[in-house]
């Protein structure tokens, strides 16, 4: 794949090796959050490394640079969901993870915005798909800041904090405006 996008406030980075550590850094703010699912995050195997870098054909994860200061303030990541046997029945689902001091500037909605548009330059995907919690109401507005349309709720699709929890699932395609 192509090298990574970078917009007005931020750069998106590849995730390397070396950066490990920082990775999990990052993974460990999630705690008591909408991303924490309750799972030991553990190092990942030499195969999630691809040339070197944390992406590949069906999946992969990026650092969020702030460009303003060049500090890493989150991660955003990709894989492949399928709506049918054939290649053409293949979208993406997105997912970001800020950093308390990368939220409210608009980063994330600059981060999945430069993601999404550079998934469609570099596959043949029509669709990219994200999901929140319904009580998410600031990742709502970045993902329609970002262009994505609200579709519907997944009732009772994702097990947090001792609960289940319904998501909003949000879409866009190749032929939506800007």
């Amino acid at each position: 794949m192509p090298e990574t996008p970078t917009g007005r406030l931020v750069r998106l980075v590849d995730v390397t090796p070396a950066d490990a550590d920082l990775l999990d850094r990052l993974h460990a703010t999630q705690a008591g959050g909408f991303n924490d699912l309750g799972q030991d995050r553990k190092r990942l195997p030499p195969e999630a490394w691809v040339e070197g870098r944390l992406r590949g054909d069906s999946r992969g994860e990026l650092f969020i640079e702030r460009r303003a200061d060049r500090k890493i303030v989150g991660t955003i990541s990709w894989h492949r969901v399928s709506y049918g046997p054939n290649p053409r029945s293949q979208s993406w689902m997105i997912g970001i993870d800020l950093a308390p001091e990368g939220r409210g500037q608009g980063l994330g909605t600059e981060a999945q915005r430069l993601l999404t548009d550079w998934l469609f330059e570099t596959t043949e995907a029509n669709r990219v798909e994200a999901s929140t919690d319904v009580d998410n109401i600031a990742e709502a507005r970045a993902l329609e800041k970002a262009g994505f349309r609200r579709e519907g709720v997944n009732r009772g699709a994702q097990y947090r904090a001792g609960a289940y929890h319904d998501l909003v699932v949000f879409s866009k395609l190749r032929s939506d405006p800007g």
